[in-house]
């Protein structure tokens, strides 16, 4: 097995306290590092589960395993204790950039069955029709060092920027002592798509600076106006060139083919394998790594 697909021996100190205890009744008990190392296999190559080499044990069991943790929540707590290491040691720049990536959808990821609300999975699945075929968007903030610090799915043909605040109220990094959690960044960077009076509001209101363009229809409206279209906003030209660190994020995070095209059917499990390859990268990814 390759490196890549490994974790280190720092990461998982860090993170085996917060995986389940006790095995279920019945069956063989398989080691959870070797259970997340096999998940972390699939969806780097993009296999189907059946095809898990044979040294990671039944596929049916690694299988299981990663539904249960994908649903009690398990997947998600292991990048935010990262994050909050990470955080108390002063490696986060909380210089954040926000952007979405669209992910083609497989066609093995269609025909989901309607779960109850309770079960996390949003109705549509976080899918949706467009021109070219079934799609998701992958929505996230990242730090200075093009790591994820917040992540949400939504369907496809969903704009960018209705999302906006629900990706700033997902950055939430625990303290390791007292203290609140942190939850607002220094500034936030992002493309004209997220431009609009809502948005600039709504990080002024935070004491959050917006590094954000106009699109060129704004601009033109507001000169048209004249007097009453008040005055520009803010734009700081250097500190926009730091967006490109979620461009980066977004590229380690499409390096895994199982993440770059969705095969799963349910958002939760695709969701899931987002978060751990959230979990390598903060696992791996070295704080110096600054554009």
């Amino acid at each position: 097995m390759k490196l890549r697909d490994r974790l280190t021996d720092a990461a998982w100190e860090r993170i085996k306290d917060l995986l389940p205890g006790h095995p279920p009744r019945g069956g063989r008990w398989h080691d959870h590092r070797t259970v997340i190392e096999a998940v972390a296999w699939k969806y780097r190559t993009g296999a189907p589960w059946r095809d898990l080499p044979g040294r990671f044990g039944p596929w049916q069991t690694v299988y299981n395993r990663f539904r249960r943790w994908a649903r009690d929540g398990t997947w998600q707590r292991l990048p935010t204790r990262l994050q909050s290491l990470a955080d108390a040691a002063g490696e986060i720049d909380w210089r954040v950039s926000v952007d979405s990536t669209t992910v083609r959808a497989h066609q093995d990821a269609a025909g989901a069955p309607t779960l109850p609300e309770e079960s996390g999975e949003p109705p549509d699945h976080a899918l949706g029709r467009s021109r070219g075929g079934l799609t998701t968007k992958v929505h996230l903030a990242a730090d200075g060092y093009c790591r994820p610090i917040a992540l949400l799915l939504s369907a496809g043909h969903r704009h960018d920027s209705l999302f906006f605040e629900a990706v700033m109220a997902s950055i939430h990094i625990p303290r390791t002592g007292a203290g609140r959690p942190r939850t607002r960044p220094l500034q936030v960077s992002a493309d004209r798509a997220y431009s609009s009076r809502a948005i600039r509001a709504y990080l002024r209101r935070r004491g959050v600076k917006a590094v954000i363009p106009e699109r060129s229809d704004q601009v033109a409206n507001r000169k048209h106006q004249g007097a009453a279209g008040g005055r520009p906003p803010a734009f700081d030209r250097d500190d926009y060139k730091l967006r490109n660190t979620v461009e980066r994020c977004i590229g380690r995070l499409k390096q895994w083919r199982g993440v770059a095209m969705r095969t799963d059917k349910l958002a939760v499990h695709y969701a899931a394998a987002v978060q751990l390859a959230a979990v390598f990268i903060w696992a791996t990814g070295d704080p110096r790594d600054k554009p």
